[in-house]
């Protein structure tokens, strides 16, 4: 059994952590008079990022820069590395595990499966979180798009999963139907879609299952198991 899993609030709390950044953020740039920056982020102009395939490929910094230049036509300002560091320091200490997230993962070992970790972002903003959340020893490998040079809205990074670990029961658990879903269906895995985080909202045409959090993925993923093993019986 290979079991492909997502990191960004489906695992963490990258979404919560998010929103206490823009809290902090929005606090900071009101005392420094920032107000086109204020205006973007209150009208959420970060969602005209979502599509662009190169985001998903860089760290935090590289996303500050891409918004300060569309809001102010250029990549650095004055005290952009205050800025930069206020979202670093408050975005890793509000960063959690999901209460779920652990338990899932012992339970999958357990069960004889290999894990796979495939993400987006940059290698060293990922890493930090893995290592961060403690939790790199459960995977057995861990793809990330700022490595492989693909995000995930292709099913380059599901696809080189596959190929690692050859399986005939595969699943792909996320938070995200155009990319985790949408690979899952392209290499023909079961897609489990955990509906919570950012996109918790978001139109969902490519899972195979919808659930709320983890513990329902682990009874998905236990009973598909169960059905195919009587059915090789």
């Amino acid at each position: 059994m290979l079991v492909i899993v997502d990191l960004d609030d489906t695992l963490c709390t990258t979404w919560d952590a998010g929103k206490r950044v823009l809290m902090r953020l929005f606090l900071h740039l009101l005392v420094k008079r920032r107000f086109r920056m204020i205006k973007y982020l209150l009208f959420r102009g970060y969602r005209e990022l979502e599509g662009i395939e190169a985001l998903h490929r860089m760290d935090i910094e590289g996303i500050m820069e891409e918004v300060f230049r569309r809001v102010y036509g250029e990549k650095r300002v004055e005290g952009f590395s205050e800025i930069l560091e206020l979202v670093d320091k408050t975005f890793f200490s509000s960063l959690k595990l999901y209460p779920d997230a652990l338990p899932f993962l012992r339970n999958l070992k357990e069960m004889g499966a290999r894990i796979v970790l495939v993400t987006d972002s940059s290698s060293r903003w990922q890493r930090r979180k893995v290592k961060h959340l403690g939790i790199g020893d459960y995977f057995d490998d861990i793809i990330i798009s700022g490595e492989t040079g693909y995000s995930k809205l292709t099913p380059h990074n599901f696809k080189l999963a596959l190929s690692r670990f050859p399986d005939d029961e595969v699943y792909v658990v996320g938070d995200r139907d155009e990319t985790d879903m949408a690979g899952a269906r392209a290499i023909g895995a079961t897609g489990i879609l955990v509906r919570r985080g950012y996109f918790r909202r978001k139109h969902i045409r490519n899972a195979d299952y919808i659930v709320r959090n983890l513990n329902e993925a682990l009874e998905v993923i236990k009973r598909e198991h169960e059905l195919k093993k009587r059915a090789e019986a």
